[in-house]
């Protein structure tokens, strides 16, 4: 893999790889389920500028909703917190800007992996629902460039995510494409969705994350059916990069949910804060309710080996007491 920012523009960044383009000369559908999901997807397809209600007001550090159950609120008078009480409103509103900037971010990354399936997958069922999910993570990023725009507080993407996001752009092996997109990235985007962890500051955005939950629901059931059974038929080694590919996305995941650019843009000691969201309960919890789902469906594809799953209890993303059904 070859990363390097554009020199005339710091906004852009090219990977180069080389991807094998297969051409699939058999038309008749060989998975039905994967059918259906396309049926699905099709009739699901909604409009960003139209079907989101953009008069509603989006102001970034206006009054927040008497909200008590959102993870920074919960952080407040926490043993060992670092942001000081006169500073908690003004953090509530940097976290809601990282985390929409980061789904933004994160969604074109979708974007351009999803492309990639598009031309590397062998069957033509997957590649038909591949071509959707495009349109459906061009909706999204369209719909989360809006609403940032709108906010006028954006965060650029975050190192670690901005990692993984290329190294899964510039793979040729369909399967890592989707076990790191459309199974760890999704999944843990799926998560926050049903966690809450974003919804509660304005309508719009609850909105957008609404209708955006549905596709990834598709999208995570998507690569789960795409690799069913795969990971059975492949050799030692091949498992071997497998696992070794779930370690590193799982590394780079811990870190970038460590806040570390949120501490450092509110003038705050950014080596303390990270470690303080690395050991400060709540958050380790918050962190395992999100690897949760993604956990039980690399167990399900057959990922979740016991190497694996001690990197993830060493990493905090797994209980230290989950079983073999975690």
């Amino acid at each position: 893999m070859d990363q390097r920012e554009n020199e005339d523009n710091l906004e852009s960044t090219t990977v180069t790889s080389e991807i094998d383009t297969r051409f699939a000369w058999d038309y008749m559908s060989r998975s039905p389920k994967i059918r259906a999901l396309y049926e699905k997807g099709k009739a699901a397809q909604w409009n960003a500028v139209t079907d989101i209600e953009w008069s509603d007001d989006i102001e970034f550090g206006a009054p927040l909703p008497d909200v008590t159950n959102n993870s920074s609120v919960l952080m407040r008078g926490r043993p060992g917190c670092p942001i000081p009480d006169e500073l908690w409103h003004e953090f509530h509103w940097e976290c809601h800007a990282w985390l929409t900037s980061q789904f933004m971010h994160g969604e074109q990354g979708a974007l351009l992996a999803t492309a990639r399936l598009v031309e590397t997958v062998p069957d033509l069922d997957a590649k038909l629902y591949a071509a959707a999910q495009v349109a459906d993570e061009a909706r999204h990023v369209e719909a989360y460039a809006i609403y940032v725009r709108r906010l006028g507080h954006r965060y650029p993407v975050n190192p670690s995510l901005k990692q993984m996001l290329s190294s899964i752009t510039s793979e040729n092996r369909w399967d890592i494409i989707y076990l790191g997109m459309q199974v760890i990235i999704e999944g843990l985007a799926l998560a926050a969705f049903r966690l809450g962890t974003t919804g509660a500051v304005n309508a719009v955005i609850r909105q957008i994350n609404e209708l955006v939950a549905r596709d990834e629901a598709r999208h995570v059931a998507f690569g789960m059916l795409a690799l069913n059974g795969l990971y059975d038929q492949l050799t030692s080694r091949e498992r071997a990069e497998r696992e070794d590919f779930v370690m590193e996305a799982a590394l780079l995941t811990s870190r970038r949910l460590l806040l570390g650019e949120i501490w450092e843009r509110l003038g705050l000691d950014g080596r303390r804060g990270v470690e303080y969201a690395q050991r400060e309960p709540m958050m380790i919890d918050t962190r395992q309710l999100m690897f949760a789902r993604v956990a039980r469906n690399l167990q399900h594809l057959g990922v979740l080996t016991p190497r694996v799953r001690a990197h993830l209890r060493e990493l905090s993303l797994l209980p230290a007491g989950a079983g073999r059904t975690a």
